[in-house]
């Protein structure tokens, strides 16, 4: 009952096993993660971020789940005051987004500012020199260009290298992702067949901050007073009324209150003017668009244009474009077939294959 992930150290019978901080979210992946490295004959310890008060994995029920398995395991646990990181780069990010006219990813913001950097700077300083966690990728190391590769997982259907890739060489050098070879439902069997009390507990659906709160709409409420504006075309004809353009966003159908002779879709958002655009489903196509605060991860800075499979949504498809770099750390997309509901504030990620190469920010849409 092993996996292997290319950057994993190996272990030998010494009298000083490695050790390895598992970030533990008292969910079955994060569980079963700490009990394979416990088996394989790492010393593994226990680190729960405390992000925010509330009900969730990511909060109190987690931390106790978390806190119960390394005392079954006889290991520390530690936890990690992190509210203030999460409040400054996640809400106050997220709120300052919304309230812009775009549509913010706080996923992988999430990973970089809050957990992984940090995550590594602690156990570093508790003299552990890697991390690992529950999520689906693979990291392996290039020795031709000196780049630790950040790889799809094995299970596409659980590939989360779209959140990761903000990642950089100095954490892709110290973690460790053993799902990364697995599917969810051989996790399971993993975490039955150690008798872990999270392998039915049901997978988290939405975002920490939803969980919480019932609806990113609630969430974003405690922080943002709605102000209704029109809802108008693309020639600026009044179709109706909004109740705040936070509720909104790129691609959206439903919800738009407008009876029309055919169907309408959000295709931008108007801070300024405090409107919310709608047109028809070609309304959304779009050929090209630009990308900032661009991370390369498995290669270097480009020079010139690329081919490359670009994804612009967790749950889409990578879909065939040219990769042209952009003065100051940005890129221009351009597809090979315009593409549907390319949207500000998302991250744009683009493969060789199963290899993620960089990723970025989605630049607003010109409206």
């Amino acid at each position: 009952m092993t996996t292997t992930t290319t950057t994993a150290p190996q272990v030998t019978q010494t009298p000083a096993p490695i050790r390895v901080a598992v970030g533990m979210s008292g969910g079955v992946d994060s569980s079963t993660v700490a009990a394979m490295l416990q088996d394989q004959g790492y010393a593994m310890e226990g680190v729960t971020l405390w992000l925010m008060k509330g009900k969730g994995q990511c909060c109190s029920e987690g931390m106790v789940d978390a806190m119960k398995q390394c005392e079954e395991m006889g290991v520390p646990h530690h936890v990690v005051d992190s509210r203030e990181s999460f409040e400054r780069n996640i809400i106050d990010y997220l709120v300052e987004g919304y309230q812009a006219g775009i549509t913010p990813l706080p996923c992988s913001n999430c990973n970089t500012a809050v957990k992984f950097g940090p995550m590594l700077d602690y156990a570093m300083g508790l003299g552990i020199n890697y991390i690992a966690t529950g999520h689906y990728a693979r990291v392996r190391f290039d020795p031709e260009s000196g780049r630790h590769q950040l790889l799809r997982a094995i299970d596409r259907n659980k590939d989360q290298t779209y959140f990761l890739y903000d990642l950089d060489q100095r954490v892709l050098g110290h973690v460790l992702f053993p799902l990364g070879e697995t599917c969810k439902t051989e996790t399971r069997k993993i975490a039955t067949d150690f008798g872990l009390a999270t392998a039915d507990k049901p997978e988290s659906q939405d975002l920490c901050l939803v969980e919480a709160n019932g609806s990113m709409r609630a969430f974003l409420e405690k922080y943002i007073t709605p102000m209704a504006g029109d809802i108008v075309d693309q020639s600026g004809r009044v179709m109706g009324q909004h109740d705040g353009i936070h509720n909104y966003t790129i691609g959206q159908r439903k919800g738009l209150g407008i009876a029309h002779s055919e169907p309408l879709y959000v295709v931008a958002l108007d801070a300024v003017m405090n409107r919310v655009i709608v047109g028809p489903r070609e309304a959304l196509l779009s050929p090209e668009f630009t990308v900032s605060r661009v991370n390369w991860v498995s290669v270097g800075e480009i020079a010139e244009p690329i081919h490359a499979e670009v994804q612009i949504r967790y749950r889409s498809a990578a879909v065939r474009a040219i990769v042209e770099p952009l003065a100051g750390d940005r890129v221009r997309i351009t597809f090979d077939e315009p593409q549907p509901s390319v949207t500000p504030g998302q991250a744009a990620v683009w493969y060789d294959g199963e290899v993620l190469l960089g990723g970025g920010i989605i630049d607003r849409l010109a409206l």
